[in-house]
């Protein structure tokens, strides 16, 4: 206790030390304007949100995911705190008699319940992840207390002869409709909310028991009973989709396929005529069509789980949305036409303008962000006569004048295991990065590459799995592609001597496959002219190294990391020791002269798991087949490795990249469950109807 004691007697001292150490006139000066400055941070703040909360969807930077979540986080926490220092500055002052303070009070009250309206959020950002979502009942009881106590701030300066608390119970009903809509949309956001609003009606089938007493009873009477089996008789699948896809009908053809597959998200199964009318949907598109159908539904899903859309595009939130409008728009216009605006000082009255017309032009941003968004375009393609009027003026003036709505980053990253040894030097102060472990996080984005996801490799991805969909309807078991990771490719082109590279474990396979597929691509004859093929199967090889790399909670769990350092360790230790500089080309050769009959395993073990000298024994069998039919063998085998990654992540990992740009394999992976090749189509046949024979 004494010990305790001494303590606290020792942290308020060095806290009063501290304290004097801050010269009185800076103290004085921040206690006379810090509420003027966290509110100008909170309008900076919101401002930011606004513009950049959309964007993070389709700009995979690091520098707007800094940004966002720095403003997330500061955004609710000055909000707070500025209400806290009005609730506290009202109760210290209200028993003063100055003019001028009184004045000051009557401004202050009026600005408490804007920093309601920012912890509202804009419509465009509600969650930074899905962890947020999570917290809703936190948000849930902050919107009870935060409304509370800026209702008490309003009732405490109602007494007053100013009419500035009639204006603010505007502010205010704005405001609780704001953090209310936040609070509704985590709440509808969390996984397993959203899960339970997917499920249908308890199923408990035929009656069993009831069936089975009319049985029993007829076989007792002595009648010869056989239970006969009648089969069900599929519903027809609906073949009236028009042949020609314009952008408008692709939106609304998306939001009707999303209703379905975004069971996909919270781990739910689907039927028999899902997947039937989903494949007879995407068998008769384009492969680019086919990937803006994927692009759209992601991003319904993307403002499913990080925005307001499940709140503000319904009828309920359109009424809402007219009311925070008018209410905010009317008390501008109050506030600019009164005539007692002279008694309050100049910069207390520019900040009250500053928040007014803030708040206004982000109710605009909001209107207009909501005017064009796919959710507007698909409620007014769908028109009927009472849409027609607004179907034309608002899709051709307003909505399509962005024909280039973007979606996604459309971007794979790179990141290549020859070309990270090769390059890697370390920085002058690389024992402090590492005294700190920030090495590894530096490293991954400085040799981190981007590539854009051009059509013909999204070609290639749509016609491989064009030939297994078909396949998949005759199976019970597995569909080809959810567990081959490149063997039915080698299969397919006779190198069935390489199918040991494809039946190790995932991560020790496409680890192989990605060296050796630089090691081909770099010792190319025809280097100067490389082929698509060759092009299309290194993107995919960085990509997968990539994920393994930085994101690799989306891959099978493995040794992936562990045997990804070791083989760079081996690599950097062959480089230095025969001088090889920064020639892919070169340090390419190098490997491939190395001597490699007898097996890596033999002469190393199994301490080490490199796969350095594995990768090399496959790619001089690659090179033996041939330029043009090794490329073509191994772009299939990257599809295939790309199919089986997709597949086996889960689907709350693939929501969570969609708040960093998108990843091309979420997009492969929802293309898969389309096309019927998915595990999560267990349903196989509805129920069985069965009828007495009594003879």
């Amino acid at each position: 206790m004494l010990l305790l004691a001494a303590s606290v007697i020792f942290v308020n001292a060095e806290r009063r030390r501290l304290i004097n150490l801050i010269p009185d006139s800076v103290r004085k000066a921040w206690k006379d304007w810090e509420i003027e400055v966290l509110i100008l941070g909170s309008l900076i703040l919101q401002i930011v949100l606004i513009l950049f909360g959309k964007r993070r969807q389709y700009v995979a930077k690091l520098w707007i995911r800094m940004t966002l979540w720095t403003s997330y986080l500061l955004a609710d926490w000055i909000a707070i705190v500025s209400l806290g220092i009005i609730a506290q500055n009202t109760l210290d002052k209200c028993k003063q008699t100055s003019d001028d303070d009184n004045f000051k009070d009557e401004l202050m009250s009026f600005w408490a319940p804007f920093m309601l309206l920012h912890l509202g959020g804009p419509d465009t950002i509600t969650a930074y992840s899905l962890e947020d979502n999570e917290l809703w009942l936190r948000h849930l009881v902050g919107l009870i207390i935060q409304s509370g106590l800026t209702f008490y701030i309003l009732l405490v300066s109602l007494p007053g002869s100013s009419w500035l608390p009639f204006l603010s119970l505007f502010i205010f009903v704005s405001g609780v409709i704001k953090f209310s809509e936040r609070s509704c949309a985590l709440r509808s956001a969390k996984i397993e909310n959203l899960r339970d609003s997917m499920l249908t009606s308890p199923d408990p089938g035929p009656n069993y028991a009831k069936f089975m007493e009319e049985y029993t009873l007829k076989k007792a009477e002595g009648f010869y009973v056989i239970a006969d089996e009648v089969k069900e008789i599929s519903l027809p699948i609906d073949h009236s989709y028009p042949t020609r896809k314009d952008k408008l009908l692709l939106i609304s053809e998306a939001f009707d396929q999303f209703q379905t597959f975004k069971r996909l998200f919270v781990d739910l199964i689907l039927s028999f005529q899902d997947r039937d009318n989903s494949q007879f949907y995407f068998k008769q598109l384009t492969p680019k069509d086919a990937f803006d159908v994927i692009e759209t539904e992601l991003g319904f899903a993307y403002d499913i789980f990080y925005t307001k859309a499940p709140v503000i595009y319904t009828p309920l939130g359109f009424i809402l949305r007219v009311v925070t409008f008018s209410c905010t728009f009317f008390t501008l216009i109050s506030f600019s036409l009164c005539k007692e605006r002279s008694k309050y000082h100049t910069l207390d009255l520019i900040l009250t303008y500053l928040l007014l017309v803030v708040a206004f032009l982000l109710e605009i941003c909001a209107l207009i962000v909501l005017l064009n968004s796919d959710w507007t375009k698909n409620w007014l393609s769908k028109g009927k006569h009472d849409r027609k009027f607004c179907q034309s003026f608002l899709l051709k003036k307003l909505c399509l004048r962005r024909s280039t709505n973007m979606r996604w980053s459309n971007g794979t990253p790179q990141y290549n295991l020859l070309s990270y040894c090769v390059e890697f030097k370390p920085p002058r102060c690389y024992r402090f990065q590492k005294l700190f472990r920030i090495n590894e996080l530096l490293e991954k984005h400085k040799y981190k590459k981007d590539e854009l996801v051009t059509p013909g490799l999204k070609k290639l991805i749509f016609d491989h799995f064009q030939k297994f969909a078909g396949e998949s309807n005759n199976k019970h078991d597995h569909p080809v592609l959810c567990t081959s990771r490149g063997t039915e490719a080698l299969k397919g082109n006779d190198c069935s001597s390489l199918v040991w590279s494809t039946e190790l474990e995932f991560d020790q396979s496409f680890l192989i496959w990605h060296i050796a597929t630089d090691l081909c691509y770099y010792t190319d004859d025809s280097s100067s002219t490389r082929s698509i093929e060759s092009k299309q199967s290194k993107q995919l090889s960085d990509y997968m190294l990539y994920l393994l790399v930085v994101c690799p909670f989306m891959l099978p769990i493995g040794l992936g990391m562990i045997r990804f350092r070791d083989t760079c360790a081996e690599a950097k230790e062959f480089f230095t020791e025969r001088k090889v500089g920064k020639d892919l080309t070169i340090a390419s050769r190098k490997l491939l002269t190395v001597n490699t009959e007898v097996g890596p395993a033999k002469v190393k073990g199994d301490r080490s798991k490199s796969v350095l000298f594995d990768a090399c024994i496959l790619a001089k069998s690659l090179k033996a087949k041939g330029n043009q039919r090794k490329w073509e063998i191994i772009s299939e085998v990257w599809v295939e490795m790309l199919a089986y990654a997709a597949t086996h992540c889960r689907g709350n990992h693939h929501a969570q990249q969609l708040r960093k740009g998108g990843e091309l394999l979420t997009h492969v992976w929802l293309l898969m469950a389309h096309l019927g090749i998915t595990e999560q189509f267990q349903i196989n046949r509805g129920h069985a109807r069965a009828k007495l024979i009594v003879k």
